[in-house]
Formats: structure tokens, sequence, C-alpha cells
């Protein structure tokens, strides 16, 4: 009962009006997603993708094929989203791919904008109901939220929202956490700057190569299955 209730909740969110905050964010992101349905005209993408989901930390890894071996891989990141933005292109950048495995990097902007790990968490909540209804039996590996030099100050929000993925992920079957943000920490828990770019935000060659090992483990463990 709940598990449908949720999923007539989640569509019901989709169809209400947008304010004038997320029709600019909508707008926003409009251009990058019609981009992506022009490539997918062009180029038609592969059946069955390992679709990867979320902001620039998605949308910067440029060389996902290489890191994800002798295996379909869609990115399908756009910068600076968070899950509500997710949530509102679901019908256009996830659902149509039909894929295999999802994998989803958000969280990261939407602390830095102010949001609660809570109410992140509400997001993620619906997002992964919409999965689970539509894209029944796809695998969801969702990657914990990274901390950076630039975004020192949101370390301990960044710990309790990646402590609420697990607990979301725990109840759920096809649904896994990947941890990639150890990787990224020096001896001192502290975020190591040698895997950030100049910004001090996003990953440099060195901070990707960190996290292919937990991620292509994650995704051949989730084929296998």
């Amino acid at each position: 009962m709940r598990f449908w209730l949720l999923a007539w909740i989640s569509r019901l969110i989709l169809l209400l009006p947008l304010n004038a905050a997320e029709l600019a964010s909508t707008n926003r992101f409009e251009p990058e997603v019609l981009k992506f349905e022009a490539l997918d005209r062009r180029v038609p993408p592969p059946p069955r993708p390992i679709l990867f989901v979320g902001s620039s930390s998605i949308r910067l890894w440029t060389n996902l094929p290489a890191s994800i071996q002798n295996r379909p891989v869609l990115n399908r990141g756009f910068g600076g989203s968070r899950f509500k933005d997710l949530l509102r292109f679901f019908n256009r950048v996830v659902l149509p791919y039909g894929p295999s495995v999802v994998v989803v990097y958000e969280g990261d902007n939407d602390l830095a904008d102010g949001q609660t790990p809570a109410e992140i968490a509400q997001d993620l909540a619906v997002f992964l109901e919409r999965a689970e209804t539509e894209l029944r039996g796809t695998s969801i590996l969702l990657l914990t939220v990274k901390p950076s030099p630039s975004r020192v100050h949101l370390l301990e929000a960044q710990s309790e929202f990646n402590r609420r993925l697990k607990i979301l992920a725990q109840s759920r079957q096809h649904v896994r956490v990947i941890d990639v943000a150890s990787p990224l920490l020096d001896s001192q828990g502290k975020p190591d700057p040698r895997f950030f770019a100049a910004d001090r935000l996003h990953l440099n060659a060195e901070g990707y190569e960190a996290w292919r090992k937990p991620v292509f483990d994650a995704i051949e463990l989730s084929l296998k299955r």
C-alpha cells in the first residue's frame, strides 16, 4: 500500500504548478536536456545501458567508457543539478533509456544551496519510488556526496546525508550505496587537495581514478545478480 501511495504522490508532485524558483531551475537545464535528445536522434544510445546521471561530477567524468571497461555506458549528467532537477527530467534523462543500471550522483549542490540532509533525503525517496515503479528490477547505485576543499564547511552535513543514503538503501533490494567519499580523504579525515581541480570543488583525473574501482566493482556486482 505504501509503495503505490508514494508512487502516486511522486506523479502528483510533478503535475503541480512550478513556483518561480522551480521554473527558473527547469528552464536552466532545458537546453542541456534538448542536446541529449538531439544526440540520441543522431546516435541512438545502446540498449540497456549503464546510465550515469547527476550533477557536474558525473558530467565531467569524460572518460567513463574507458573507466567502465567493455560496458555500454551513457553519461547524462547535467552540471549544477540537484535531486529536484533530476526528478523534473526523470521522464527525459532516465526513463527513455531502459537502463540496466543507474548510477546517481546528487546531493552535493543541494547541500550547498542550503537544503538539509533530511529535505534532500525526501527528494531521494521520491526518486527511488519512481525508479522502483517505472524501472522494475533495475539496479540503482547511489554515490555518496564527495568531500571537497571548497565545501569543507559542509562536511558534517555531507556525512549526515550519506548516512541517510545508506538507510534508504537498506530496505530496497535493488539499491546500493557506493562510498566514493572516503577515497578522497587524507590521513586527517579532510579532503585531499591532490584529487581536486584548481577550483577545489571538482575532481581531477586522479580523483576520478580514485572513484573508478569502487564504481566499476559495484556495477559488475549488480550485473551479475
